[in-house]
């Protein structure tokens, strides 16, 4: 059982949180975050290292000193666009820590991190836990890539908001690029030429009636619409990127044959259209068994903090997929709604970020105790 006077520090979790959030930290600009929580790990006695993802973008991986990491915390440490770049810092309201990437998940990052601090300080440095900090989870996912590339662990728990319901089950991402090819005339012609933007319009209501139909359990975000800035004339080209978030166990074969099958009867139908389809992402879903060593690990912290284990899905994707992908199972566990995130209004309560922090360093503590667990 782990150690019920070891606690972590409610203050010290607060106060990095604050210059986690008001470091801006879009993907591709995460340089000044990563310095910063590398020197503060330093500083801290951690022995943290830098594992370059390009030539200045750098994920944050802290080992345990003499044994082999087998189970990993992971979080990003990147996060949307700012809505509005005079207004994405920190500020508390109450309970309330507002602020770009509080929820999502410089909340969950800053907990894993004072988990460890907790730990480290109180000389519990030999458990096969790790902790991996990586960038570029909002663009292309490029820092877990390099993570699975050079790491071997067998179990993962993901911080993403789940407002600290332990997600066993992640929905599949498809990623839809479009394209349409028209002629450029005169604005007054347009009527006499194939418009690139009319024609997408018209096929994207069919994908749309589509999703409609088969996709009742899924997602479909239609999340850019461009066409050439043609001034006063019809648009030679246009194009749209479709997001679809699937049920954990979706066939993602066999929807993209479908999808295909979709497009090409259409331009059967309309000869006129140029158009293509291309899919960008494709991340399948998983499901893990309710049981396990490393569950009923998680069931047992849960009990001894008065919490409902209460398993989900998560209906986003997330690093997580990258990791499933690479052999790793992944439990995504972390303060924060996703609803709150990626929103002008983003926020978190500040005691579920403690309670996360908690949850972690018990966790950690727990784990192979006594041999170490098999994963999920």
């Amino acid at each position: 059982m782990a150690e019920q006077k070891l606690k972590i520090n409610p203050r010290r979790l607060q106060q990095l949180l604050r210059k986690m959030v008001n470091i801006y930290s879009p993907p591709g600009k995460e340089k000044d975050i990563v310095d910063f929580i590398y020197n503060y790990l330093k500083r801290h006695g951690l022995p943290v290292v830098r594992q370059a993802v390009d030539e200045d973008r750098h994920n944050l991986i802290v080992e345990p000193d003499d044994v082999e990491a087998e189970l990993v915390l992971v979080g990003h440490l990147d996060t949307v666009e700012a809505y509005d770049l005079e207004s994405y810092e920190f500020s508390l309201d109450g309970d309330t820590a507002a602020g770009l990437g509080t929820a999502d998940m410089k909340g969950g990052c800053a907990a894993m991190i004072e988990a460890f601090l907790t730990l480290w300080e109180n000389g519990h440095t030999n458990r096969p836990v790790a902790l991996a900090l990586v960038v570029g989870e909002e663009d292309y996912g490029d820092g877990a890539q390099r993570l699975v590339r050079e790491y071997d662990f067998s179990a993962a728990i993901v911080g993403e908001p789940t407002d600290l319901l332990p997600c066993l089950s992640h929905y599949g991402y498809l990623e839809i690029q479009l394209t349409t090819q028209g002629q450029r005339v005169h604005a007054s012609l347009a009527p006499q030429a194939n418009n690139a933007a009319t024609a997408m319009l018209r096929l994207l209501l069919a994908y749309i009636q589509y999703f409609d139909q088969e996709l009742v359990d899924g997602v479909y975000n239609l999340r850019d619409l461009t066409s050439a800035r043609s001034g006063f004339a019809a648009p030679d080209n246009c194009e749209a990127w479709i997001d679809l978030h699937l049920p954990a166990l979706t066939h993602m074969g066999q929807l993209t044959f479908q999808l295909e099958e979709l497009h090409t009867t259409y331009l059967k139908a309309n000869a006129q259209c140029d158009a293509a389809i291309h899919f960008n992402s494709i991340h399948a879903g998983y499901e893990l068994p309710q049981k396990g060593p490393l569950v009923d690990l998680l069931k047992t912290v849960y009990d001894r903090h008065h919490l409902s284990f209460s398993p989900t899905s998560f209906p986003s994707h997330s690093d997580a997929n990258t990791l499933w992908a690479a052999g790793i199972k992944p439990i995504l566990l972390g303060p924060g709604r996703l609803e709150k995130a990626h929103t002008a209004e983003e926020s978190i309560s500040l005691s579920q970020v403690k309670i996360a922090a908690q949850i972690y360093m018990d966790l950690i503590l727990d784990y192979a105790k006594e041999g170490h667990p098999d994963p999920p």
